[in-house]
């Protein structure tokens, strides 16, 4: 195991900045091997470092689900109100790389967002050529017509603005207003503009899944802990 400093490890997890983990130190809050330590200095091995008592969250790579409400949006801007950062721990954001979605769900769309530090893993859960299911149910403005179906699997339909059709995608109707959507790429406002081009306004938008993960057991605002991926 490669040691690092100590006060290297607290500012890179995001606990602090390095004049700040000294005064962790101080406190007397961090411990190595459970005895308290004295220099924030010192190379440690970080999976044997605790804060008051507690392991270090995530020190080898960070990956969370989230359940995002709607009136939320995916940035670390301040400037675009409230986001979903504004309902997560404020040591993610200060993490180094920082904490961020992979993709995004507008304002008034709810569901699950996959978060990490991990630049390899956003790239590779992005990329149009990892085809990586997204699984939505979406409600519109009237009731559906079964045309839909064909014509959103049809890798033909085209979207206002776009140089390519969209990819094959999944429409199965569930209720007369509502629909499961399964698609394989990430364009700007997807669902809504797919059905938008064929006359359907979405009122409300709920992410399911993503890939292999889902919301089973996370409430609207809850996130989880997850081991990072391999890719």
């Amino acid at each position: 195991m490669k040691l690092r400093r100590l006060d290297q490890i607290l500012s890179s997890l995001g606990y602090a900045t390095r004049r700040g983990a000294a005064a962790f130190v101080q406190e007397g809050r961090v411990k190595l091997d459970g005895e308290v330590v004295d220099r924030h200095d010192l190379r440690v091995d970080i999976t044997k470092v605790t804060i008051d008592d507690e392991p270090l969250e995530a020190p080898d790579g960070f990956f969370a689900l989230f359940h995002k409400p709607v009136g939320y949006t995916c940035t670390h801007s301040e400037d675009e109100g409230e986001t979903i950062y504004d309902l997560l721990p404020p040591r993610w954001p200060e993490r180094n790389p920082a904490v961020t979605s992979i993709g995004r769900l507008d304002k008034e769309s709810s569901g699950l967002l996959l978060l990490t530090d991990q630049g390899a893993l956003v790239q590779r859960y992005t990329s149009p050529k990892f085809k990586l299911e997204k699984v939505y149910e979406a409600t519109v403005d009237h009731d559906l017509d079964e045309s839909l179906v064909e014509i959103f699997a049809s890798g033909e339909l085209m979207l206002k603005s776009d140089d390519k059709p969209c990819l094959p995608a999944s429409l199965e109707i569930l209720e007369p207003r509502l629909a499961r959507v399964i698609i394989t790429e990430g364009r700007y406002h997807q669902v809504r503009r797919m059905f938008a081009s064929q006359g359907w306004q979405v009122e409300s938008l709920h992410r399911t899944r993503v890939g292999p993960f889902d919301l089973d057991g996370l409430a609207v605002g809850e996130w989880r802990l997850m081991d990072v991926p391999k890719i």
